[in-house]
């Protein structure tokens, strides 16, 4: 290992954000107690602008801009992310250092009456951030209603318990971090709400250059989750996907064997295209790109090209 003795991570000042980054610094520890590791806490322009969807303003690489700036300029070795806020067509200078074990990747329905989607009566209120649940959502229950959730954690479920919703959806892994899987009526099975590629995962950035964080961060990679969260992003990236869509993907890996499914829906639930295949984990991205090649055959890029079409006409009236 080389002679750094000083790490600075760069890290969002939310409640889960700062839980993500002290887990990579006790890891990082518990590897290398000689280090020292510090946190630099920034607030993202994706945690200031909070009366609008994610995918009216810009999307999730919203919140590492700033993160990402503290690399360049070196007030930070690394960045520590939730892996489904980063860009899957992640640019130089910057690279992803490790992917580490993934925790439960799955939805979770909150609810103070109800136990499950299921259950609630028609003109329910269900708030979620995601374009992606959204559909899904709309297609199993059209008889309910959908309305944008922003804010961290604490905002979401302050809101939820001040009535403004019958139940919201969250992932099941910020809940659990953060001691709150006893606000968790159910979780929602992968059939019903299938994940957004990354969930459940954290991704570790760092400048390409630095080739001796590089050795060091090696060490906390999940070869499983590298492998499964590595055909998701690799559906996002070919459909060019990002928050403004609904794309999702999850993969599970057995006996070397990466299964991935995934699939592309109008908002509205009208049109859900789906496709699922296998391979081994060494090919785990080019099984990305023929699932997302299946979904094209099944005009994918016509679902997309409208809602990229939509998105920047919002963009241009605002």
């Amino acid at each position: 290992m080389t002679e750094l003795k000083k790490l600075t991570i760069a890290t969002r000042a939310s409640r889960l954000a700062l839980w993500q980054a002290h887990h990579v610094r006790d890891l990082l520890l518990a590897q290398y107690p000689q280090l020292q590791v510090e946190l630099l806490e920034l607030t993202t322009k994706g945690d200031q602008i909070l009366d609008r969807t994610l995918s009216k303003i810009g999307g999730k690489g919203l919140f590492i801009k700033e993160l990402e700036t503290a690399l360049v300029d070196g007030r930070a070795d690394l960045a520590v992310h939730s892996l489904k806020d980063v860009p899957v067509d992640l640019q130089s200078p910057f690279t992803l250092a490790a992917i580490l074990e993934r925790a439960d990747p799955t939805d979770a329905f909150v609810s103070p009456t109800y136990h499950q989607l299921s259950q609630l009566p028609a003109g329910a209120v269900v708030g979620t951030s995601s374009l992606r649940r959204e559909s899904q959502i709309r297609a199993a229950y059209p008889h309910l209603v959908v309305k944008p959730l922003r804010g961290n954690l604490d905002t979401r479920l302050s809101k939820l318990d001040n009535g403004d919703y019958d139940a919201i959806v969250l992932a099941t892994a910020g809940l659990q971090r953060l001691g709150l899987g006893d606000r968790i009526a159910s979780r929602l099975e992968v059939s019903e709400s299938l994940p957004a590629a990354g969930q459940g995962a954290l991704g570790i950035e760092v400048l390409e250059s630095r080739t001796e964080l590089l050795e060091i961060l090696a060490g906390l990679a999940d070869p499983a989750t590298t492998a499964c969260v590595t055909a998701e992003r690799a559906v996002s990236r070919t459909l060019g996907g990002s928050c403004q869509v609904p794309i999702a993907a999850y993969a599970t890996l057995t006996d070397n064997a990466v299964t991935l499914n995934a699939l592309v829906a109008t908002p509205d639930g009208s049109r859900v295209l789906r496709s699922t295949r296998t391979s081994g984990a060494e090919g785990a991205d080019q099984l990305g790109v023929e699932v997302a090649q299946a979904l094209q055959e099944q005009g994918a890029d016509q679902i997309l090209a409208a809602l990229h079409e939509a998105s920047q006409n919002d963009a241009d009236k605002a």
